[in-house]
């Protein structure tokens, strides 16, 4: 009884992440009615709420697939709950990607959840718990671009639809990013499992400065030009171009002064 209950509150979602949620909804609701005075802060909640529930998905995915795959230990950590504050590196998984949306619009990955790989056994089942990450983004810049494929963009506001194209722009850098087969990435997690023993043991002790080296990488003009140009390559592709995200760049960082979208009739 008492172990059937733990389990449950193991997996029950979090009010954490319900609040966030919410806050989501509600600003996404602002954004589309227009019913904030200014948009730039409707946008700027609604798009960081959801890049925020999008990191607790991401991690969610690797926990989960870590749970089916024989790492019964990731529910006692509370890695289930969509809580981002069982993270073991809250400041990595949620405090500096969202810093990095602020400062430069674009989807730094985190590092978070600690799987115990000793517990899973097959190559196939440690490539797909890295993998189970950036597909997570991949699927939420595929609902986020969903409006534009779709030919369903009339009836949606002009604000709303370019905050949506912003925010499919951080989960394909984040996916993007994440794939990278650089150690303490998804993926190099991906390849590793099929990689040499050596070769692993000498790679290990980079693993730590992953998120670092690609932070310095695409502090690299010639690097972050062509990053960003696969980046808008990939999302027109999804039928959005680079208007749409700029325009919903600028209206997220409102502080600098939001286009005056009255000039385009919207």
């Amino acid at each position: 009884m008492t172990t059937a209950t733990a389990r449950s509150g193991d997996r029950r979602i979090s009010p954490v992440f319900l609040g966030i949620a919410a806050v989501t909804a509600v600003a996404g609701w602002a954004v589309w009615t227009g019913f904030a005075d200014n948009p730039g802060i409707a946008v700027f909640l609604f798009v960081t709420g959801a890049w925020i529930v999008s990191l607790c998905l991401h991690e969610y995915a690797h926990a989960r697939t870590a749970l089916h795959s024989g790492d019964i230990s990731v529910g006692a950590k509370g890695y289930l709950t969509l809580n981002p504050l069982k993270y073991t590196h809250a400041l990595l998984s949620i405090v500096l990607p969202v810093l990095f949306v602020i400062m430069g619009g674009i989807g730094l990955p985190g590092g978070a959840v600690f799987i115990e790989r000793g517990r899973i056994r097959g190559r196939w089942r440690h490539s797909l718990i890295s993998a189970a990450g950036p597909l997570t983004n991949v699927l939420f810049a595929v609902v986020c671009t969903a409006p534009y494929w779709l030919g369903a963009l009339d009836g949606v506001p002009g604000t709303f639809r370019f905050a949506l194209a912003f925010l499919a722009l951080l989960q394909v850098t984040a996916a993007l990013l994440n794939l990278l087969p650089i150690p303490g990435l998804d993926g190099y997690g991906i390849i590793e499992p099929w990689l040499s023993h050596g070769i692993r043991r000498q790679v290990e002790p980079f693993a730590p400065f992953g998120l670092l080296a690609v932070f310095a990488l695409l502090w690299i003009p010639e690097l972050n030009g062509w990053f960003f140009d696969l980046a808008d390559t990939v999302l027109r592709g999804l039928g959005i171009d680079g208007y749409e995200t700029f325009l919903g760049r600028h209206l997220y960082r409102f502080w600098e002064g939001s286009p005056d979208l009255s000039r385009l009739g919207l």
